[in-house]
């Protein structure tokens, strides 16, 4: 949360962040996006930043013409199916591939944060797990995400994470 067109956290966006990481973790490595409001959200949850990826910040041109915005997570199979080798599709297909670079850094039973921006999050799910059921699912609001499960090579699962009414 911020003072729109401000970069950095306002103290409602402290404060939610502080709840947010008394309730998740411990990390072995945290990832954020190179905007200022998300490294100030992992030091507010309590988390060091080990790396900085300019590739979770911005959405591709198109992006948001593909999307319905309205529509939750659904909206993004439904642009990878109507458009296969658009913005969307294309954009999920390069944030699975980061994921899996992510997870290959990863120690057996170890985790990671990564902290980016809503569409951000939902590409990367619904990339990560193009089958998966993500029928119902609202889309992100302040830090909420999904917990994605990584076992063998492969993606194996994804869990919606809310904080409820902030």
């Amino acid at each position: 949360m911020r003072h729109k067109p401000g970069e950095h956290l306002n103290q409602t966006g402290v404060d939610l962040a502080r709840r947010v990481g008394n309730n998740i973790g411990p990390f072995d490595l945290v990832i954020t996006s190179t905007t200022p409001r998300a490294f100030e959200t992992a030091i507010a949850m309590g988390f060091a930043v080990n790396e900085q990826l300019p590739s979770l910040e911005t959405l591709p041109a198109g992006f948001e013409d593909e999307v319905d915005w309205d529509a939750g997570y659904m909206a993004f199979p439904d642009a990878m199916a109507k458009f296969p080798d658009g913005a969307v599709a294309t954009y999920a297909r390069s944030m699975r591939e980061l994921h899996i670079k992510i997870a290959g850094r990863l120690q057996e039973g170890a985790s990671a944060l990564v902290i980016s921006h809503g569409g951000v999050v939902e590409a990367s799910a619904v990339g990560c797990l193009p089958d998966g059921d993500f029928e119902g699912w609202p889309g992100c609001d302040y830090c909420e995400g999904v917990r994605l499960t990584y076992d063998g090579g492969k993606f194996t699962g994804v869990e919606l994470l809310g904080v409820g009414s902030s």
